[in-house]
């Protein structure tokens, strides 16, 4: 689940069936849309060819590594002072229930433009479920938090953090036997701008400061697992 700045709450109530609607939605689509990353065999982000590789180690699915994963990644929140929101413990258990949801219904594909479409869609559609769930500002999930939270206690740029937590567990990944690829790389040049991009698409701009807020994140640290 494509990184990020813990984004201020609301004041008003009035967003919230909104603001709820986006979370899940998007959690389930970010799921649903790394699933189709899988499916592709062209390469993934860098936390699921993590999650992969450790599920090729354990049998495990994918989407049990991942719920897993970012459980323990949230109990790495507690000495750097980070507080969960709903979006936070919401994106644990989603996105992997999605993504193993997706696997069972969508099949392996063959021939090189079956696999380009797979990952075309899914790279669009996770900048997609980017744009959902953080814009609706219910708290970073477990990955975020502990690139925000290294970067407030390291006094490192947020982008320092972010390449050095992706680079490590990528290359712990394809160690395990995670599939990288050019999806990998088209991935990582791809997420950043269309996170952007869709992040104003859903902004809520009724509530005070939203634009402006999801804007500076946008342009500060494009989003990943939200992992």
């Amino acid at each position: 689940m494509s990184t990020a700045l813990p984004l201020p709450l609301p004041r008003t109530p009035r967003r919230l069936p909104r603001r709820l609607f986006q979370l899940y939605l998007g959690l389930a689509v970010y799921g649903g849309s790394s699933a189709l990353l899988v499916r592709a065999g062209l390469g993934l982000d860098p936390w699921d060819v993590f999650h992969q590789g450790i599920a090729e180690r354990t049998g495990w699915s994918i989407g049990t590594v991942s719920v897993a994963v970012g459980a323990l990644v949230l109990l790495l929140w507690v000495p750097l002072r980070q507080r969960p929101g709903l979006g936070t413990v919401s994106n644990v258990f989603a996105v992997g229930l999605a993504m193993d949801a997706t696997l069972a219904l969508v099949p392996d594909v063959c021939g090189a433009v079956a696999q380009g479409a797979l990952l075309v869609a899914g790279i669009v559609l996770n900048g997609v479920a980017t744009g959902l769930y953080i814009a609706a500002r219910f708290g970073p999930g477990p990955r975020d938090g502990l690139m925000t939270g290294l970067h407030r206690r390291t006094g490192r740029s947020v982008r320092l953090v972010r390449t050095a937590i992706e680079l490590t567990v990528l290359g712990a990944g394809f160690l395990l036997g995670g599939s990288v690829g050019i999806g990998t790389v088209a991935y990582a040049l791809a997420i950043g701008p269309l996170s952007q991009v869709f992040l104003r698409v859903f902004a809520l701009r009724d509530l005070p400061g939203a634009p402006a807020a999801e804007r500076k994140h946008s342009e500060g640290a494009p989003a990943a697992q939200p992992v």
